[in-house]
Parts: structure tokens; sequence; C-alpha cells
């Protein structure tokens, strides 16, 4: 029998949108059909120059596209350097063509990314902080010629948002019966009969009050105008953007602790996923909103306390077994395991920090044996199945990569005797259910359904109570963890990542992650960061990009370095040879790309040991003409420095030695360009303070000076930004969750406008001023769109800080506080909660604070010594991160005078 074939008819489409363009720029129209480019922007189609304000385009479209699916559709800008920037949402739809009759005019506002009102429809907003309250009562009409449609994300109960203009349809201006609208997802709809009322139509939202019965206000600024074009035959849609009222008038505040500091009754020696619970209960009790934690993968590469440090994930997607509760995941039915190791939780947990290795030996140990008890078992739940479908893309993985780490001893997989190379055949040969290995492989898959399972009840818990959680994600990998197993052309293994110098750490980061392969990354659509998304989003509301400067570039250490110092970034505009003599500089690459070494040089490093140092470690140079030295080749890089003093006792001298070692290979003016044959130099980091700067004459010095500057802070910027337009769009639209950008560090004139161009939340600290000018930042400056904070993980406390400096914390009294006379030479409550204050009444969307910060407000509550309190110390690469509360958070939800007073305070500050 021969198949019906569905008849073509056709609708005509007509797209307007108000949008002025400069000359150069274009707008196309995406959609997630066929006709317009199946949501592919590359297959965008243009629109027509209308007028200044205006870009068309008319379509006739088969009705059929409309038939199984909502149509949605956006717009593109392309830009006159032909970069494209698309509108922000997935929000505008074409309605059912079947309920119209022969067309449809959508007449569109373009959603700007970095509007304010947008934040408002991400995840924590629409799923927790703004409860559903559907108060509308919209007038329904039969036959309608047009449907207006506006967003207005701020309304409070019994609030909604109603339309009046100057037509008989729209009620002539009458406040006293305006036209209600109705919800329809995150629109305001109404759909009316305009007949052949005069064109142009004047008209405005407001906001009306359904129990009073009352016109709230009225939006601001200038009437809208409607061309009244409507006819029988055709509708038209209106998106018109968002209602024009303050949007700037909801503030929050948040706690930020990292999970494993945590400290209840019932925890093992670390805080776990179950004790979010309760800092869920005082969040509660004392008006916060949200709860901000550090990474929580597992870290497990040495089974040492080197693991403790939580930006060193093996897996972008494995929680860290760390943080489970193991009588939640022995039950009821096997509680009586749990019973005999109370002794060795009451020890652990009596300890006034995390002893990591004992907590983790521990707790493998007992999983293993709830394991074995449990049997097949764990696997027969329908949560379980479920879990494993949508995880066994990397789960599979992460736990062959655990069990092959545990059979070798060792997560560096170059070295393993087998499987040193992923390959996925054989993956699905080690973990068949009739492998040899399945059971040791399935007990990480058992391990991560019980994390999964705790920190879902612990996320739901806390949307219930109306508290969103904030995770973090780490920009880099761990380089012997099993997402660099799997797949290690997204990343450069050659590379280390790290942060240049600055005045915590004058030597710079060597963070020892591989960078990142964008080109790579770009080809499947950054598909490993949407999962990685994805993966964030079963649990947190809104995230910390960890370092986003990244993003524009990052800093590139070579794999033969150990200072950060000895990086530049990547990418960037390097220098070329021909710019030397442009710039009236005398080019000599054995003196400005080599170690200066001199015997002052010597004696200024090494004083005593100078002597020492040339007859074991250097050989003159007689081509220099300046007597110097260079390296004996088993000495010339900093990593085979290490090595040497590696296998060598530790003592004073053998410090001293090695750390001038490392000064005097970094003592360079440039570093040659890889790949470049010679022609191409990055400049190092903080060159005029090395010596090899110092013994050049004044006027090339200065010459360099001002290459060094067009280096670092001109030339760079306009591509850095085109290099975050490529990455930070496509990844803010694969989720939905809110976006706060770690903004720190040697920031490019670029970031702020790319950030606030994409509603990326910014980060604010008072002791970090980003205006080089200002020794600090004060929080009424702080954006909107931003995130303020005294202090964080990677800094002292507010009380640590005020002991640092002296002459620091006397011009932040008399400056910042406003007080007069001499400040207090210890932090004392009345001036820790004058900071918090400061931070709670600052115009930022979000005051969050660490833990710390808040109990140093009362003389009783605090930690009697504030040093005890700083989690992590960037300056120490071997910093061991196991801070914990002092007291209990059931002790803490007892201080009700405390918790009643710090209430009051965030309250009244209006979060």
């Amino acid at each position: 029998m021969d198949q019906k074939t569905e008849p073509t008819i056709l609708m005509k489409l007509q797209f307007s949108i108000r949008y002025h363009t400069k000359f150069g720029e274009s707008l196309w129209l995406s959609g997630n059909i066929a006709p317009l480019g199946d949501g592919n922007p590359f297959k965008a189609i243009p629109l027509e120059y209308l007028n200044d304000q205006f870009w068309h385009i008319t379509l006739e479209i088969d009705k059929k596209h409309f038939h199984k699916n909502t149509v949605c559709y956006k717009y593109y800008l392309r830009d006159h350097n032909g970069e494209w920037i698309g509108e922000w949402g997935q929000d505008k739809t074409i309605p059912d063509p079947r309920k119209n009759a022969e067309g449809i005019h959508l007449l569109d506002t373009w959603n700007y990314a970095g509007e304010i009102e947008n934040a408002f429809f991400t995840s924590p907003f629409k799923k927790v902080l703004f409860p559903c309250h559907d108060d509308s009562k919209a007038k329904k009409e039969k036959h309608y010629t047009h449907t207006f449609k506006v967003k207005a994300p701020l309304l409070k109960k019994h609030e909604v948002v109603c339309l009046l203009g100057n037509s008989d349809h729209l009620g002539h201006w009458n406040t006293a019966n305006p036209i209600l609208m109705g919800k329809d997802e995150d629109w305001w709809s109404v759909s009316l009969d305009m007949g052949n009322d005069n064109s142009p139509i004047p008209y405005k939202y407001a906001v009306y009050n359904t129990k009073d019965n009352r016109l709230v206000t009225y939006e601001s600024g200038d009437n809208r105008l409607l061309y009244n074009d409507s006819s029988p035959q055709h509708s038209t849609v209106l998106h018109d953007g968002f209602i024009h009222l303050p949007n700037k008038t909801w503030k929050g505040a948040g706690v930020a602790i990292p999970v494993f500091s945590l400290r209840s009754k019932k925890s093992f020696g670390v805080g776990e996923f179950n004790d979010l619970k309760l800092l869920v209960d005082w969040a509660k009790e004392t008006g916060l909103k949200l709860i901000q934690i550090l990474p929580v993968n597992d870290t497990i590469a040495t089974n040492t306390w080197m693991d403790s440090y939580p930006y060193a994930a093996i897996s972008a997607f494995a929680l860290h077994p760390l943080y489970i509760n193991l009588a939640m995941v022995a039950g009821k039915k096997h509680e009586d395991r749990i019973d005999v190791i109370k002794k060795k939780q009451k020890q652990l947990n009596d300890l006034p920090v995390v002893d990591y290795e004992e907590v983790i030996r521990f707790k493998s140990g007992m999983l293993k044996e709830l394991y074995e008890i449990m049997g097949s078992g764990c696997f027969e739940s329908e949560d379980y199945t479920q879990f494993f479908e949508q995880n066994k893309h990397w789960l599979e993985p992460y736990a062959a990569f655990c069990y092959l780490r545990d059979k070798y001893g060792s997560s560096h997989y170059e070295e393993w005797k087998t499987h040193s190379s992923f390959e996925p055949a054989e993956l699905a040969k080690l973990v068949a259910p009739k492998s040899s290995s399945h059971k040791e492989i399935a007990f990480y898959y058992f391990v991560q359904y019980h994390l999964h399972a705790q920190l879902k009840e612990a996320a739901d818990y806390a949307h219930k109570k109306g508290i969103i959680l904030k995770g973090d994600i780490p920009i880099g990998i761990y380089r012997y963890g099993c997402d660099a197993w799997v797949n290690p052309g997204l990343y450069k293994m050659n590379e280390q990542a790290g942060a240049p110098p600055d005045d915590f750490t004058p030597i710079g980061q060597n963070w020892g992650f591989p960078t990142y392969n964008w080109k790579r990354m770009q080809e499947d659509g950054f598909s490993w960061w949407k999962q990685r998304f994805e993966q964030m989003s079963y649990y947190f509301d809104a995230f910390r990009i960890d370092h986003i400067l990244g993003f524009f570039r990052i800093w590139s250490i070579p794999s033969h370095a150990i200072q950060g110092l000895m990086g530049h970034f990547v990418p960037c505009i390097p220098v070329h040879y021909v710019e030397f003599g442009e710039n009236g500089i005398w080019f000599d690459e054995q003196r400005y790309c080599k170690p200066f070494i001199t015997d002052e040089v010597l004696y200024q490093v090494f004083g005593a040991h100078a002597d020492k140092v040339k007859s074991e470690f250097l050989v003159p140079n007689r081509t220099s003409g300046y007597n110097g030295y260079d390296f004996r080749p088993a000495f010339d890089t900093q990593k085979k420095v290490a090595r040497y003093f590696d296998a060598l006792e530790v003592n004073d001298e053998n410090a001293v030695l090695r750390l001038g070692l490392y000064e005097l290979i970094a003592n360079v003016i440039f570093f040659k360009a890889e790949g470049s044959k010679g022609l191409e130099f990055h400049f190092r980091i903080a060159m005029d303070t090395t010596h090899s700067f110092k013994y050049l004459i004044p006027h090339v010095q200065e010459k360099l000076k001002a290459l060094y500057i067009n280096y670092f802070y001109r030339r760079q910027d306009e591509f850095w930004r085109k290099e975050a337009m490529q990455k930070l769009p496509a990844l803010k639209e694969a989720t939905n969750m809110l976006i706060c950008g770690e903004d720190l560090g040697m920031v490019p004139h670029c970031v702020p406008e790319v950030m606030t161009q994409l509603g990326i939340l910014s980060l604010e600290i008072q002791r970090m001023p980003k205006d080089p000018d200002k020794e600090f930042f004060h929080p009424n400056d702080a954006p909107y769109l931003s995130v303020i904070t005294p202090s964080t993980h990677d800094m002292s406390t507010v009380r640590g800080w005020w002991e640092e400096n002296r002459e620091r914390t006397q011009h932040f009294y008399n400056n910042i506080l406003g007080q007069w006379g001499d400040a207090p030479y210890f932090c004392e409550a009345w001036v820790n909660r004058a900071v918090i204050l400061q931070h709670l009444y600052s115009p930022a969307m979000w005051s969050i604070f660490q833990i710390q910060d808040i109990m140093g407000m009362s003389d009783t509550l605090r930690r009697e010594n504030p040093h005890d309190e700083r989690i992590n110390d960037p300056a120490n690469p071997r910093n061991y991160w196991r801070y914990r509360m002092h007291i209990t958070i059931e002790e803490l939800i007892k201080q009700e005078e405390f918790n009643s007073e710090f209430k009051d305070y965030v309250q009244n500050s209006g979060r």
C-alpha cells in the first residue's frame, strides 16, 4: 500500500525585532526546526534591515513542523569582526498554527544576557527562592488578534501584571479595571481582540494587587507603542521583554564552609553530606538563603594527607568517599556494624582538625565490609538502576580507574602494567559483569550511589527550607586522574596551570594541573564541560567558577619548572624579534634569555655559599662578555634541581641552596616562545625585580619597561576577550544554574566587560581591590551582579588578617570603618561585627561570609586563636586542608541570642 504523504500547508511567519545596530552588524534568526536551522547558529537565517529600530524577515513554513514540539527561536548578532553573539534564553515560542489563521507576526525584544532580570530566571530563584504564587486572573477571549507577553520576576505575593493603554480594547488607562495577565511559563501573557483600534496605540504594563484590588504601580519609562496591523487572517505575538520596574531590590546572604570543616555529633572526624542538613537548619534560623561549599569530588590519588586538596580531583564527576555517612549506608538492617566503631568515631570527632588519612582509611575499610555484607542487594533498587544509567558515561571509567589505581598502588596510569592507555573496548571487558574484576569495580558503583543519594537528600532538604546550595568548579583537573586517563587529548599534558605572582605569593603558584586543549574541546561543542555542569545541577543551584580568568587565558608553566613565576599566559601575543629594534632595544639573546649569573649576583643570592655553588652547579661562560657563568646541564632547570635536593638530607643549608638555585634559573628577562624558531619571546613576569634587570643600564631598563607594559596590559586585551567569547557563552547556555566567577588576581580590562555582558556575577573582596589606586574595596561600591565577602578559604579570616599588618589595619580602621584614633591590636567582636554589617548593607546581590567570620562577631562563640581558622595558604603548595569548626552545629543552633541578633542584622539590611 502506498504511504500517504502529508499535504504541504504553508504558514506565513513575519519576524520583527527591535534592535539598533551599528555599521557592519547584522541580525540572524535561529530556531529548533529545520527551516530555522535546527538550533545551529551557523545555519541561522539573515534578517533584513528595516530602519534604525527594526530588523525583519518573512518566511513561509510548512505547518507540519509545529505538530510535535513547541517551536522555539532566538536571534543572533553578528558584529563587524564576524563574532556571533546570541541573545539569552530559549523561551521565545511560536504559537501552534493550528489555532490561528494564515499567519503570525512575531514582534520581539532582544534579551541581552547581561540584563539583571535574567538572573532571577535561573534555577535557584525559579525552584527555591521565588516560590510560585499564581494569583493571576487573566482575561481569556475566544477570538484574539494580539498576544502580549512580558516578564516580571520580582513580584510579591498577590501581585500580578496587568495591561493598560489608550484604546477601546485596552480600557483607556482605566486603573480601576485593568486587563489582568496570566502566567505562561516564565512570561505573563494575555490574548486580546484589538479589533480596529486606531494605530499607534500607547500602552504600559503595571502591577496589580489581586487581594486589595488596586493598581500598585505603573512600569517606568515612556509608553510602549503598538502599530495595530490586526486582521482576521493574522495574529500578532509581542515578546515585550521585561517589565520596567526597579530590578536591584532583591538581596540575599549566605554562609561559606567546606563540607570537611563541618562538625556535628554524628559525623566521623570530618564533615559529611548529612551534616549539611543541620547547617541548613541553622541558616534558616538566621535568615540566610545560601550555603556555599568547596569542591566535593574524589581526590584519592596518593592515599596520603596530600589528597586533602579539594581542587585536585581524580574525577570531575565522582564524589569523595570522605563525605559519606556510614550509618546511612548501613541502614537499620546493619546498624550493628556501626555500633562497634563508635569508639573510633568519638576519637576522630574529638580531634580539633581533620585527620584525613585515618578518616579515609577507616571509612574505606567499613565501606568494603558493608559492601560484602549487603551483597548483590546493593544493586537491585530502581533508584540505583536509574543512577547507574544516568551516570554510566563517567561511572564505569572512574570505577575501573580506582580498581587499577589500587591494584598497581599508584594513580600514575602511565606506569601501570596494563591499561596504561585508555581503550573503550578494554574498559568494556574490564567492567563486564562476568569479568574477574567486576566485583571489585562494582564496589565503586556502590560507594558513588550512596554518596549521590546522601548529597541529593541534603540538597532536597535545603530546598524545602528555602535554602540554595552553591558549589565550586575547579579550573583544573588532576594530572594523574581519571579524566586525563580517559581523554588525554582534551588537555595539554606537558604544561602546568598556575597563577602569576601577587602580594600573597611572590613566586607565583604552580597547581601542577595540565592546561586545557580548548581547540579540541570546542570541536565537540564542549561536551565534557556540559556533562560536568549537568552533574553539578543534580545537587547545586549555583556555582563558583574557580579562576574564571582561565577562560580568557591561563598561566602556563613549562613542565621543567617548579615556581609559578616561570610561566606565561596562554594564549598570548608574544614579542616579535623586530619589536626590539622598533623600540630602540639592542637584543642580546644570551643576555636576556639565559640566567644572568656573575660573581656579584652569586654573593647577593648565596652569601657564604657562593663558592660552593660555583664549584658544584656552574661552569664559567667565557663568551658572555661579562665574566658570567652557566648552569651545568644536570642542574639547568628547576625540576632537575628539585630532584637533586629531594635525594639529600633536609637541612637549612640545602634549603638555602635549593631556593637560591631556583631564583638563579628564573633570573632572566625573556622566555623563548615555543615553536617560534627564536623569533618570538615572552616577558618573565616581574622582570623588574630580577638581578638581570637591575644590572642593565637605565636607558635600556626604561625601554624594556615600556614594552613590558604593552605586553601585559595593552596588546592582549581584545585577543583575550575573543578567547573568552568563544567559550563562556556556550558554557553558560548549557546550564540554568546561577554562575559566579572568581575574578581575582591579574585581571585583564576585558574581564568585567565580558562578565557583565554574560550576566556572570563577579567576586568582590574588601582587602583585594581591583582598582590598583585603592588600598581597600568598599562594600558600598559593589556592582549589583556580584558576590561580596570579607574573606575566602584562600586567605586569613577577618580576625586573622587584623593581626598581620598593623599599618594596613590602622588605615582600614580609620578610612573604611570610619573610626578615630588607634585601632585595637586584636579584632574585637564589635570590629568584626562592623565589617559584617558593611557587607550586609552592600548593594551586591549576595553577601557571603565564612562561618569563622560570622562567629567572630561573638566574644563567646569565636575561636580563641584566629590563626587556627585559616583553611588554605596559597603560598604553601603542601597545605593540609583540615580546618574544622571548633563547636558542633548542634551547639551553634542552640545559641538563640546570637542567632536572633544575627538574623536581625540580615533582615534589617534587606537581605
